[in-house]
């Protein structure tokens, strides 16, 4: 104050300066009220700015608690001109009243001199500054930070009316830093539920889909010793999530068995996604399995979830894994390794918890050794492998998988079975079965089929491309076309030839007559008469 200048003009002065400030933190706080979220880091910046210049310091400062670490983390920060600014991201212990502040601990008054929190502990505030004003950024009794204004050059004093006005806007900032945090943890709430809900409606799709089929075994069947032993394996490998690859022929129940070791395992809760890699081409494989986003090629409608996403915290299935093509297997491999991966058309990121189970009938060794398929994915897929036997190497399984599946044929065809011959039992015991228990399956469906009463019968009506039962003295296999001529003529026989009448073959095969004539002409079906009737009226003789 100058010595000729009249009291009141220098309180004028001080009037106008409080009125001044009070209209800035007005306006700072209705700007902070009004901003929407995305600029809301922009307003708290702009902010501080405005605080700086009116109270003529050289650094604001808004740091939040990380409780974590232990510290205060700089969110926002502002230097005047010719200032060291303090960088966005950096962090400080938190020391003395600010460790209290953490805590939770009750909070000494702020006064405009002596305090810790005014002036006295720059230190606290930031290394290189001369004074401090600090003041907490409290909400509920839960501190989130503080909001600091200081000098690195200059002492000067706090006087008790702007630390007032500065404890109110630290109030405002507190508000503005409880809507971001609160604003923020909605969005990634409703980005989770939307995730979640893409999650759930692309898995009830998969599960509407035929991925395991309806005739596949409901539980494995055998007591071999050989078959004991696979077991042990998948009981032992299934509470690990160690990637497992299953070897064997086509039909050897390789997905039973990934089906067994997923529901062993501590993500049975979750969903096993199944993904035939021979089943899908190789311009669509890449899609299924990471997924695409809306517009990544001709036909892509619509945002996809992959069947990795799909399968997260459960496990993914790749069956016939041989048959991938060479291009997506080191995108295969990153996942297996890193867990990451990027849907088509988008370079964002996508990481995953998913238990890999990969089957193949091929010798990926072989393949690997050919550079047909990656030695490093090979090794990676491999680090527990488990080689399913085929139905010829445990022979002594064959009578109970054939009672299984004839009582589930029962059900499904409507045909109870009770007995089966031992002559039957014992030829397809003695079969090499190439196809497995897939082919056991189809040649019993036949027969069921095919047999008239509760007796199986093979000898005519078994699947004549797999079953010895349905082989001619010479050891050749016969025709279905041959058997099914038999199995009409036998019936026409036993109706004495009558397809329409009482008790005519057609009713007793289940068919109507015009559907029998049509078959026995098919198949060159003639009563024997009409036959040497015809050769006798053949121009040639």
């Amino acid at each position: 104050m100058r010595a000729s200048e009249p009291l009141s003009l220098v309180a004028s002065e001080l009037s106008g300066l409080d009125t001044r400030f009070e209209a800035l933190l007005a306006e700072i706080g209705s700007e902070l009220f009004d901003a929407p979220l995305e600029q809301m880091d922009a307003a708290i910046t702009n902010a501080l700015a405005r605080l700086t210049a009116f109270l003529g310091i050289e650094r604001s400062i808004v740091r939040l608690v990380d409780a974590s670490e232990g510290s205060l983390i700089v969110a926002h920060s502002l230097a005047a001109p010719g200032a060291r600014a303090v960088p966005p991201g950096s962090s400080g212990a938190a020391r003395s009243w600010l460790q209290r502040w953490i805590r939770g601990e009750p909070l000494p008054p702020v006064s405009s001199a002596g305090s810790d929190l005014v002036r006295g502990n720059a230190s606290d505030f930031d290394s290189g500054s001369k004074v401090a004003a600090v003041f907490p950024i409290v909400v509920g009794g839960q501190t989130l930070g503080s909001v600091a204004f200081g000098t690195a050059q200059t002492d000067r004093p706090w006087s008790a009316t702007t630390v007032e006005r500065l404890k109110l806007i630290s109030h405002v900032f507190a508000s503005a830093v409880l809507r971001i945090s609160c604003e923020r943890r909605l969005q990634a709430s409703l980005a989770h539920a939307k995730a979640l809900g893409e999650r759930l409606h692309a898995e009830n799709e998969y599960l509407r889909e035929p991925n395991f089929p309806a005739g596949a075994f409901g539980e494995i069947v055998g007591e071999s010793q050989i078959l004991r032993k696979v077991l042990f394996e998948a009981e032992q490998v299934a509470t690990t999530d160690a990637t497992v690859l299953l070897l064997g022929q086509t039909g050897t129940g390789k997905e039973l068995i990934a089906k067994a070791i997923h529901a062993r395992s501590h993500r049975r809760d979750r969903t096993l996604v199944k993904v035939n890699c021979a089943a899908l081409p190789p311009t669509l494989i890449e899609s299924e399995l990471f997924g695409h986003e809306k517009g990544a090629f001709t036909g892509a409608t619509a945002r996809k979830i992959g069947r990795f996403e799909l399968a997260d915290q459960g496990t993914l299935f790749l069956d016939e894994v041989g048959e991938l093509p060479r291009s997506l297997q080191a995108k295969l491999l990153r996942v297996l390794q890193e867990g990451e991966f990027e849907r088509l058309g988008s370079s964002a990121t996508h990481k995953v918890d998913v238990r890999v189970i990969a089957a193949s009938n091929r010798d990926l060794g072989r393949a690997s050794h050919e550079g047909t398929f990656r030695s490093d994915l090979y090794y990676r897929l491999g680090v527990f492998p488990i080689h399913v036997p085929p139905l010829v190497a445990r022979k002594e399984d064959i009578p109970l998988l054939v009672w299984h599946v004839l009582g589930q044929l029962g059900v499904t065809l409507g045909r109870k079975i009770d007995r089966v011959p031992p002559e039957v039992m014992e030829r397809l015991v003695k079969y090499h079965w190439p196809g497995n228990i897939r082919e056991l399956r189809n040649v019993l469906e036949r027969a069921v089929i095919l047999s008239p009463g509760s007796t199986l019968l093979l000898d005519e009506a078994g699947d004549p491309r797999a079953t010895p039962v349905a082989a001619v003295s010479s050891g050749a296999l016969r025709t279905l076309a041959d058997v099914e001529r038999d199995h009409i003529r036998r019936a026409l026989d036993d109706c004495a030839w009558r397809v329409r009448g009482p008790g005519n073959a057609a009713q007793v095969l289940g068919l109507n007559a015009s559907t029998l004539y049509s078959r026995m002409k098919k198949l060159g079906i003639r009563r024997p008469g009409e036959r040497r009737k015809r050769a006798a009226l053949s121009p040639g003789d």
